[in-house]
């Protein structure tokens, strides 16, 4: 699946959002700085992937209201 810069770019700035010191876990994959997670997002490896899916899902349920 290839995921457009734009998208990669919106997850980024989402990210950028968060506090420096904040840890992100992503399941198995296991737990990240911000700064690791928004390089793993920039390379579009699988961690980087599953991060922007995680993204995404959230953007949907805000735009659906289930949020």
């Amino acid at each position: 699946m290839s995921i457009s810069e734009d998208i990669k770019e919106l997850v980024i700035a989402r990210l950028d959002t968060f506090p420096p010191d904040k840890k992100i876990s992503i399941g198995s994959f296991g737990e990240f700085t911000k700064e690791q997670i928004i390089q793993h997002v920039q390379k579009g490896d699988s961690i980087g992937n599953k991060m922007i899916e995680i993204e995404m899902e959230f953007l949907c349920a805000i735009k659906e209201g289930i949020v």
